[in-house]
C-alpha cells in the first residue's frame, strides 16, 4: 500500500509546466478532509498551502505550495489539511 513517502513533490521543468497548464483547474478553500486515490494524480499547484498526512497516521506528512509539481500514487489514503485556499491544475492517469 502506498505511503506518504511515495508522494513526489518537486519543481517542474518548463516543458512539464506548459503541459500542466493544459489540464483542468480544481479549487478548494481552507479545510481538512480525508481522500483515497483510486488513480495516480499529477498536479501543479498555482496557489495555496497544503499539508497531507497518511492514513493510518504514522506522523509522516508532506507539504507543498505554489509552483510545486506533486504526484500522488494510486491507492494512497490520506488527510488533506488545506491551510491556504488551493488552486491547481490536475490530471489523473
Amino acid at each position: 500500500m502506498p505511503a506518504i513517502k511515495d508522494v513526489v513533490v518537486r519543481k517542474p521543468s518548463g516543458q512539464e509546466a506548459d503541459i500542466c497548464r493544459t489540464w483542468p483547474i480544481w479549487t478548494c478553500g481552507v479545510s481538512t478532509f480525508e481522500w483515497e486515490y483510486t488513480q495516480t494524480e499529477k498536479c501543479l499547484i498555482l496557489e495555496g498551502r497544503v499539508t497531507v498526512r497518511g492514513l493510518p497516521d504514522t506522523g509522516a506528512s508532506v507539504s507543498f505550495g505554489p509552483g510545486d509539481y506533486v504526484q500522488f500514487p494510486n491507492g494512497l489514503k490520506c488527510v488533506w489539511n488545506v491551510a491556504e485556499p488551493v488552486r491547481k491544475h490536475y490530471d489523473f492517469e
